[in-house]
């Protein structure tokens, strides 16, 4: 009895102290845990009172993280770069001295050039409690890449955050435009920046057609979660009509690009000439004599002979402009193959099947057949 008398004294003495040491709490314990082998006719009572007070949990809270940092633990102070604020001024304006800044600025050499201080971007202070001058500067010039400037120990470090690519595919139907179908299908403008580059020697995209279709394969970007931008487009496909455009992404070390389902580079540039089984008759001449109208008038042009009704091919992909009998130039047809290059085709005998403007063709397809309409 005498012993379970010094329990309860010790009992009730560490119910008063446990806020202030964990010390009578683990002393307690021992204590109790011992007396309980030695002693097996401790009362009920007893052991409830010594399972009093109900300490709970201690919880452990995980630092918010950022930039490497338990930013908690930090004063942040955010701002963006403002017109004519140098590297120097945001610093100076902290309390850095010039000799720290020179500092930071070799540092920097080979890491970061503080010259690409760009207007408009973000940057960030954090600083210990009770500190005259901030620990760290860090620059953020894109979501991609910071930059972890060291005030107390005058180190540059540059840190480019994890990327993860995930495959997707999408597709559209073009109602009134190709952007317009790519945003209403959640699509960015960088994404159609891709497609273009990839298609642009067989697509015109300033002539696109309702009811056009496309599907793209390719690489999105993720940091942290958040989508972030485009990577890699493998593969792209463009049907107009009857006719198919498709964009393979290729790399083998010599000759990367964008190929067709044959093996052939997209940007082919053009035929050597459109019809097969021909010669030359009249070359480009600014001052040739025309033969017909019988008066210098500059030839713009090169003539080629060939049998009638031979087929007139397209030098290269494109999209039909126009199609139609014009004056002197009889049965005409003008491809737009890109934002530099279009062609003419003129005299001809007739137009081929399905030869209209907005329609796309493919580098050898056939337009038209020779002909000597107009004057020819």
């Amino acid at each position: 009895m005498e012993k379970t008398d010094a329990f309860q004294r010790l009992v009730r003495s560490a119910k008063q102290n446990w806020k202030k040491s964990l010390l009578p709490i683990g002393l307690l314990a021992a204590f109790f845990i011992g007396t309980k082998l030695l002693d097996g006719n401790l009362t009920s009572a007893s052991i409830h009172e010594a399972n009093e007070p109900e300490l709970g949990a201690f919880p452990i809270v995980a630092p918010t993280l950022k930039w490497g940092f338990a930013i908690d633990t930090f004063n942040v102070q955010e701002a963006v770069i403002e017109n004519n604020q140098f590297f120097g001024d945001v610093l100076t304006a902290q309390g850095v001295d010039y000799v720290t800044i020179e500092s930071l600025v070799k540092a920097a050499d080979n890491v970061f050039d503080v010259r690409n201080w760009r207007v408009g971007k973000p940057y960030f202070f954090l600083s210990k409690e009770g500190k005259e001058q901030p620990d760290y500067l860090i620059y953020e010039p894109s979501v991609f890449v910071y930059y972890v400037f060291d005030i107390t120990n005058k180190k540059v470090e540059k840190v480019e955050r994890p990327i993860t690519s995930v495959a997707k595919a999408s597709s559209g139907v073009i109602e009134s435009s190709l952007w317009n179908a790519m945003i209403d299908g959640g699509m960015s403008y960088e994404l159609a920046d891709k497609m273009e580059d990839a298609l642009q020697w067989s697509i015109d995209f300033h002539h696109t057609q309702k009811g056009d279709k496309f599907k793209l394969y390719y690489d999105e970007q993720y940091i942290d979660g958040e989508v972030v931008g485009i990577g890699n487009l493998h593969a792209a496909l463009y049907k107009s009509g009857d006719t198919e455009f498709n964009a393979i992404y290729f790399d083998d070390k010599e000759h990367p690009g964008f190929y067709d389902v044959d093996g052939r580079p997209m940007n082919k540039g053009f035929l050597r000439a459109p019809v097969k089984f021909s010669r030359i008759s009249s070359h480009y001449n600014p001052k040739r004599f025309h033969p017909i109208l019988k008066r210098v008038r500059p030839h713009l042009g090169t003539d080629y002979a060939a049998p009638y009704g031979t087929p007139i091919l397209a030098v290269g992909d494109g999209v039909v402009l126009e199609a139609t009998r014009r004056g002197g130039n009889g049965n005409f047809v003008k491809l737009k193959h890109n934002e530099t290059y279009s062609t003419q085709y003129l005299h001809m005998k007739k137009f081929a099947d399905g030869i209209r403007p907005g329609v796309h063709v493919k580098q050898g397809q056939v337009i038209g057949y020779v002909g000597s309409t107009g004057l020819a």
